[in-house]
C-alpha cells in the first residue's frame, strides 16, 4: 500500500522518468525496453489526469482525516480532465469541504459542475447532489430554490435515511414558514418515521413535535 500511495502522489515525475529512461534506451538501440517503457509511461500519464490523487482523497475522508484529504485534493490540477465518474465525486467533496468551511459560493459552483458531469457508472449521486444543494441554497437564505431542489432530491432518491429524514424535515419547515401547515406535518411525519440516530435529528423531530401539533391544518 505505501509503495502504491508513493506512486499515486509522485505519478507525473515518475511518468517522466520512465519516458526518460525509454529515450535512453532508444539512444543505444534497445528498442523493445524503449517501446515498454514509452508504454507504461503513455498509460502512467493517461492515470494522472484521468485519475489524479482521488483514490487518496477518499482514503483520506472516510479516516477522517479532512486536512490531509485537502492536500491531496490540491494535487489534482485539471479536475475537468478527470475520468467522469472520478470527476462527479471530486466536485462533490470539495462542495462538502466549502459547505464545512462556510464558503457558500465555491460549495454552490462545486456541486452544480457535481450535477452538469453526467456519468451512469457512479450510480444514483443525483438525489444526493440535490440534496446538497438545496441545503446551500437553505443556508443563503434562498428557501425557494432549496425547497424546489430538496423535492427533486427526494424524487431522484436518497438511498441515506438519515440525510432523508433531515431533508423532510426542512421541507418541513419550509412549508410551515408558506402556511401550508398540512402539507408540513406530513413532511415531519415521514422524518419522524424513519426513526433517525443521529443526536441532531433527534433534537430537531422532539423541538418541532413540541409546536408542529398546535399548528392548524
Amino acid at each position: 500500500m505505501k509503495v502504491l500511495r508513493f506512486y499515486i502522489l509522485y505519478r507525473l515525475p515518475i511518468t517522466l522518468l520512465l519516458i526518460a529512461l525509454g529515450i535512453t534506451a532508444h539512444i543505444f538501440d534497445d528498442l523493445i525496453t524503449a517501446w515498454i517503457l514509452y508504454i507504461i509511461s503513455f498509460f502512467s500519464l493517461l492515470l494522472y489526469f484521468m485519475m489524479g490523487t482521488m483514490r487518496l482523497v477518499q482514503e483520506a475522508v472516510s479516516e477522517g482525516n479532512v486536512d490531509q484529504a485537502l492536500v491531496y485534493m490540491k494535487k489534482i490540477r485539471f479536475p475537468r480532465l478527470l475520468f467522469k465518474p472520478i470527476r462527479v465525486t471530486y466536485y462533490m467533496l470539495q462542495s462538502n469541504m466549502s459547505f464545512a468551511s462556510n464558503d457558500l459560493q465555491k460549495a454552490e459552483e462545486n456541486i452544480k459542475k457535481s450535477l452538469n458531469t453526467k456519468s451512469s457508472i457512479v450510480g444514483n449521486v443525483q438525489g444526493a447532489n440535490l440534496m446538497q444543494l438545496g441545503f446551500i441554497q437553505l443556508k443563503q437564505g434562498n428557501s425557494k430554490e432549496a425547497r424546489k431542489n430538496l423535492l427533486e432530491a427526494v424524487k431522484y432518491g436518497i438511498d441515506d435515511k438519515e440525510s432523508l429524514a433531515a431533508v423532510y424535515l426542512q421541507l418541513s419547515s419550509i412549508e410551515i414558514q408558506r402556511n401550508q401547515n398540512r402539507v408540513g406535518k406530513e413532511y415531519f411525519k415521514r422524518a419522524k418515521a424513519l426513526k433517525p440516530k443521529s443526536d441532531e435529528l433527534q433534537k430537531q423531530i422532539k423541538m418541532m413535535e413540541k409546536n408542529i401539533n398546535r399548528l392548524p391544518g
